[in-house]
């Protein structure tokens, strides 16, 4: 059997860090809880948010949670794709060293 090393849901860009999350509104409240694969085995960071997904409510709690978890400005988190999908992408302008080892530790 073949088993191969947990890609990461994160990827280094021209623009900045692109992050794939899996969003569950309605969460109970707001946190990252890891990183989770789907049945494609492609990996994506669990995030929830208390907030419903009503008129982009999630969304924006979505943004604020991502920059305070990276430590980056809100102004710095901006969709990429998938704002009315559970499955999204986020692109964080002016990520560095810091961000990224902020996302290794949620692989523990």
């Amino acid at each position: 059997m073949f088993i191969r090393a947990m890609e990461n849901p994160w990827k280094i860009t021209g623009d900045g860090l692109l992050l794939t999350l899996r969003l569950t509104p309605k969460g109970g409240r707001d946190r990252i809880e890891g990183i989770v694969t789907d049945a494609d085995g492609r990996p994506a960071i669990k995030a929830r948010v208390s907030a419903p997904p009503v008129d982009g409510a999630a969304n924006k709690a979505l943004l604020k949670l991502l920059a305070k978890e990276l430590g980056v400005p809100k102004s710095a988190v901006r969709f990429h794709s998938g704002e009315t999908a559970r499955i999204k992408r986020l692109l964080v302008s002016g990520a560095g060293a810091a961000q990224i080892a902020t996302l290794e530790r949620l692989k523990r």
